[in-house]
């Protein structure tokens, strides 16, 4: 398994499934020397590398319902926001679910998180073993999605969702020597994501960055491009993908416990019939 990196996708609360299958992967002491996420993927990536299995269902499915945690007050009324970001990356990592920042710095595997700049649009990768006394304020920068967080200032730059500009950050893990990975997906085989309709809003809210206006408005094509590439990469076995097998409507702002829920249990499930496959593709050149 030399080699082999581990790609994961965001999604905001669609990253419950890739949370079920780290912790089936956790189970199974099954770790890769390479891991690379944005938003909830690199969000799933601190507990599973921290070796804390169950953390981020804990996080997601006993505050989902918490006011602070998703709120359309936090957007319109307090933080501009509508996630709860100081309590996602200061409360609860510190006080609530303490995340075990001491194993998570003392594991072999690299972590790296994407990122993107709003004054380029270009993604900004960073390493988090480089990073290691500021990396809450990059896995809060890479969270930050558009139209529903600010951005946030880190080394003299801003950054917002690493989704933004590397949705899925395969070319990335292979720029990096990996030519060999694992990726999981939050969204069923065959999707494609479709022309925003809130293209006015961008313009609008973000007349005054020129450089990250374009990256948002051809996202989807960015991303239906790299699933594109994805999949021919998987046609030549170079890439094992787990997605979801069976279809779960959840948004990325989903709030419904029961389908939260639902969505983990599938990423166990789904991790578990593939686990026979996976074994025998990773030690298989």
């Amino acid at each position: 398994m030399q080699g082999t990196g581990l790609v994961l996708e965001g999604g905001g609360m669609r990253g419950l499934y890739t949370a079920g299958v780290l912790d089936y992967f956790m189970e199974h002491d099954l770790y890769f020397p390479y891991v690379i996420g944005v938003s909830a993927g690199a969000c799933n990536a601190m507990s599973y590398l921290s070796r804390q299995k169950g953390r981020n269902r804990v996080v997601n499915l006993d505050f989902v319902r918490h006011p602070d945690y998703i709120s359309y007050r936090n957007l319109l009324l307090k933080k501009k926001s509508l996630f709860g970001m100081d309590l996602i990356f200061d409360d609860i990592p510190n006080k609530h679910v303490p995340f075990d920042f001491e194993t998570f710095y003392q594991a072999q595997e690299q972590l790296v998180i994407g990122t993107t700049d709003v004054t380029t649009g270009q993604p900004i990768y960073y390493n988090s073993k480089e990073h290691e006394e500021h990396i809450m304020t990059i896995l809060r920068s890479s969270s930050s999605i558009p139209f529903m967080s600010p951005p946030v200032s880190y080394n003299e730059q801003m950054l917002v969702d690493g989704g933004v500009s590397d949705p899925i950050p395969i070319r990335k893990a292979q720029w990096d020597g990996h030519r060999r990975n694992v990726i999981i997906l939050t969204q069923n085989v065959g999707y494609r994501k479709k022309k925003p309709k809130w293209n006015w809003l961008a313009k609008q809210l973000y007349k005054k960055l020129p450089g990250l206006m374009p990256v948002l408005l051809e996202r989807y094509k960015t991303y239906n491009e790299t699933l594109a590439y994805i999949e021919q990469l998987e046609r030549k076995q170079e890439v094992f993908v787990i997605r979801p097998l069976q279809k779960l409507k959840v948004s990325r702002t989903e709030r419904n416990p029961y389908k939260l829920a639902a969505l983990y249990e599938q990423g166990v499930e789904d991790a578990a019939l593939l686990h026979n496959r996976l074994e025998s593709w990773l030690y298989t050149l």
